[in-house]
């Protein structure tokens, strides 16, 4: 029996709310109670490395694969919007299109008397899953498939939520599914869509003014885990995340966003673009920089400078030009941050792959974008 992990999270401190309208958009169909009954994109990506540092810290062969099973019905569920028991009903060489990235719900045979579904999935999914199918003694513990106690499967999912010190019951299969949907819904996917997603059987009046085909319903579908998986993977330079803090002032405010791997990274804007915006605390956002704005330095402790953001990498590619060089900094979460320099300087900074770097950017040089 595995011991329960004792590496619960503290709550971040409470933070001032900034009282400003909400923005107009068909995605605030969605309205949440005080007390939060889902997790956001943020904590969602915070649940999924929860999960995926403790299978990798597995004490034994024999646990770390039954820990792999475990963390990959999570993913389903995660990024599916599928129940628990529609999950344990998979069969993962059978129901999975790998090519197409697609899983296929209540298929022949399931015990399902509902119509089978397909619901596209992420294509980093699809590779994981067909990769974890590919190893021997992975593909060996699967001879059950997912049919696993659903018990053990919602104790250990209460874990990993009370290791991110989340309540217990947001780790739950249906919070995780509820998020899923919520999710979707403030990510501007149409209603219908994510009806069909989740496999409601009884669309509401919103959906009956609105008609796709199928086809229709799969390119959407299609679309937005394509849109989340280059919002996942930090495409160079952009930042998804969660505002933190806001400093408001008389004319330019100062806005923390904490980033999917954690990061803090801090913008300072006009007080009517915060307002234009409709920004406040707990708001899903999108940070971007400029890679000529981007400043590396070649040094061991961090930069003591007036510029806010300073992050920590290693210099991934070198791309040298006649006048600009591109450096291509990885930093701790994988994602890839570009500066643009002056082939001169570059030659007089002397980096190479695999340096050690800090990437320094002012808070005047980050942009917002709320979609």
């Amino acid at each position: 029996m595995e011991s329960k992990d004792s590496d619960q999270q503290a709550q971040g401190p409470r933070t001032w709310q900034l009282p400003v309208a909400e923005r107009s958009s068909h995605a605030r169909i969605v309205s949440l109670p005080n007390e939060p009954r889902c997790l956001d994109a943020v904590q969602l990506s915070q649940l999924e490395q929860s999960f995926r540092g403790w299978a990798e810290r597995s004490p034994r062969s024999d646990v770390g694969l039954s820990r792999k099973r475990i963390l990959l019905i999570f993913l389903l569920i995660r990024y599916t919007g599928a129940k628990l028991n529609e999950v344990l009903a998979l069969d993962p060489f059978r129901d999975i299109d790998y090519g197409r990235q697609a899983v296929v719900f209540g298929r022949e045979g399931s015990g399902n008397d509902r119509p089978p579904r397909e619901v596209q999935i992420p294509e980093a999914l699809a590779r994981e899953i067909q990769a974890a199918l590919a190893d021997a003694a992975f593909k060996e513990s699967l001879r059950s498939l997912f049919r696993v106690d659903p018990g053990h499967v919602r104790r250990k999912f209460y874990e990993r939520a009370t290791a991110c010190g989340f309540p217990q019951e947001l780790g739950a299969p249906d919070a995780i599914r509820r998020s899923r949907a919520v999710e979707l819904l403030q990510d501007n996917v149409p209603l219908p869509v994510v009806q069909r997603i989740l496999g409601h059987s009884t669309p509401n009046l919103t959906a009956s003014f609105v008609e796709f085909s199928e086809e229709d319903m799969r390119e959407v579908a299609r679309l937005q885990v394509e849109k989340e998986s280059r919002r996942k993977t930090s495409a160079r330079n952009t930042f998804f995340g969660k505002i933190r803090t806001i400093q408001p002032g008389d004319i330019q405010s100062r806005v923390e966003v904490v980033t999917l791997a954690g990061d803090l990274v801090t913008t300072v804007i006009t007080t009517d673009s915060l307002a234009r915006l409709g920004l406040r605390v707990g708001s899903l956002i999108t940070a971007e920089v400029k890679a000529p704005w981007v400043i590396l330095e070649k040094v061991d402790e961090e930069p003591r400078c007036t510029a806010e953001n300073r992050l920590r990498g290693t210099v991934a590619r070198v791309n040298h030009g006649d006048v600009i060089t591109e450096y291509v900094v990885r930093i701790a979460d994988g994602s890839e941050l570009c500066s643009l320099v002056t082939s001169e300087s570059s030659r007089r900074l002397g980096l190479r792959e695999g340096d050690l770097v800090w990437a320094i950017f002012s808070g005047f040089s980050v942009v917002l974008h709320t979609d």
